[in-house]
């Protein structure tokens, strides 16, 4: 288990730690991504899967292996996976108000 500080980034599509965490704790890559910066520039980075736990609630979710000079991000699949939702004008993390189409008869 890892306990880590993020960024709560709802414009990030997926969290981010640093490779050497994420393999300290056995969590290996299985893909590449690339991904844009806010400058515009191209990066690549791997990709695994990771289980986060947020206030007893667990989830599956993809997890970007950073490099030196990364930030831990906390994203959007994150958030959602676990139910949550970013209030970015008071700053915290509220419960989602979840829905589920209706099947039919």
């Amino acid at each position: 288990m890892l306990e880590e500080e993020f960024l709560v980034d709802s414009g990030a599509t997926y969290s981010l730690v640093p490779a050497s965490q994420l393999k300290k704790i056995g969590i290996k890559p299985h893909r590449k991504q690339e991904f844009t910066l806010a400058d515009g520039t191209k990066v690549t980075r791997e990709i695994g899967d990771a289980i986060f736990e947020f206030q007893g609630v667990r989830a599956a979710t993809p997890i970007v292996f950073g490099v030196k000079g990364d930030e831990p991000l906390f994203g959007a699949f994150s958030l959602e996976a676990l139910g949550l939702v970013l209030d970015p004008f008071q700053r915290k993390i509220h419960p989602a108000k979840l829905f589920l189409a209706k099947a039919r008869a």
